[in-house]
């Protein structure tokens, strides 16, 4: 199935600079993938034609398109005046391609609340979805986890949290091929009867629901791969987010520290090189970067704002496969079967 990716090009930290030559990386690793970048028109064509002095080679530029947008979203505007007063901006014409058919899924670094406020606005939530989600994968002993929401709903009721665990599992089944993905919710203790009244609430509605429901698990077993997804409110998956990141870098500061320390030390670290190279791939955030915008009638990945070449392109590739694995009809399918449509 070719996809096509309608990206704004002009999002994010270093706008230009990473999207065109990601764009460009994502289609010679995908032979049948198309993209239409959107922006400023003039200043697409220069940088297309300062990559293509490159040798990028045709089969690659035949399979390029642009679409003019005389707006850019501040990283800082706030999300209704950019609805308000840019209708023309690169992110909002790139979710409208998606609202047109144009294209299969919207790519972004830029502003996150804008995008989820227009993308909410253009493409509207899918039936049996109250609110869109934030889902993002994140490493593990056993590979990766999904988890959601990652700070667009800070208040859930238990249905919200059922309507999580339907979209985190049918976006695991869609990106990671797995037939049956296992939901937990992220709670204070893996028993019943730990939890507020939400959270026990959500419990009883997710056992009764299509998804694979393993119960609750705890922050600490998060890591070690025991679910493919965990559902928690946003305020909950925001807080674990930025720890999780701010244990990471903690981690490599301390390894830097320690290899430094003396000549010895340094002289360890060059007969570590190979083990240190494989965790710190295992670990890259960049190659899980891409949270996806869950409960729209259309697929919308927002890139980190300050994503290198590498992580936009995996963010594009990430898009790709939602889009190719048919994410939105699984994720329909299954309300379908909480709320199903009668003739």
């Amino acid at each position: 199935m070719t996809v096509t990716l309608a990206i704004d090009a002009m999002g994010g930290d270093h706008g230009l600079a990473v999207t065109v030559p990601a764009a460009l990386e994502f289609l010679r690793r995908s032979p049948a993938d198309r993209v239409i970048l959107v922006g400023d028109e003039s200043a697409l064509r220069m940088a297309l034609a300062g990559q293509r002095r490159g040798s990028v080679p045709a089969s690659v530029n035949a399979r390029i398109g642009v679409r003019h947008a005389t707006q850019v979203v501040d990283m800082d505007e706030a999300p209704a005046l950019a609805m308000r007063n840019k209708k023309d901006s690169s992110m909002r014409v790139a979710i409208n391609l998606v609202d047109e058919g144009a294209a299969q899924a919207c790519v972004s670094a830029g502003n996150t609340g804008a995008l989820m406020a227009t993308a909410r606005f253009v493409l509207k939530t899918l039936p049996g979805i109250d609110r869109p989600a934030i889902a993002s994968m994140m490493p593990t002993q056993k590979g990766a986890v999904c988890i959601l929401d990652l700070g667009a709903n800070v208040d859930c009721s238990p249905e919200h949290l059922l309507q999580f665990g339907i979209m985190g599992s049918a976006l695991v089944a869609a990106a990671e091929n797995k037939a049956a993905p296992s939901v937990a919710l992220l709670n204070i203790g893996s028993e019943d009867i730990k939890g507020n009244e939400v959270v026990k609430r959500a419990a009883a509605l997710l056992r009764e629901s299509p998804v694979n429901f393993v119960g609750n698990v705890e922050g600490t077993e998060v890591y070690r791969g025991a679910v493919d997804v965990v559902v928690c409110d946003g305020f909950v998956g925001n807080v674990f987010l930025k720890a999780s990141e701010g244990l990471a870098q903690m981690l490599r500061a301390f390894l830097r520290e320690e290899f430094g320390r003396s000549w010895l030390t340094r002289l360890s670290a060059l007969l570590a090189w190979p083990v240190l190279n494989a965790f710190r791939r295992r670990v890259d955030h960049r190659r899980y970067n891409g949270a996806s915008l869950l409960g729209l009638r259309g697929i919308v990945v927002k890139s980190h704002g300050s994503a290198d070449i590498l992580g936009f392109r995996c963010a594009l590739e990430r898009a790709a496969e939602e889009a190719r694995h048919g994410l939105i009809g699984r994720i329909t399918a299954h309300l379908e079967t909480l709320h199903p449509v009668t003739a």
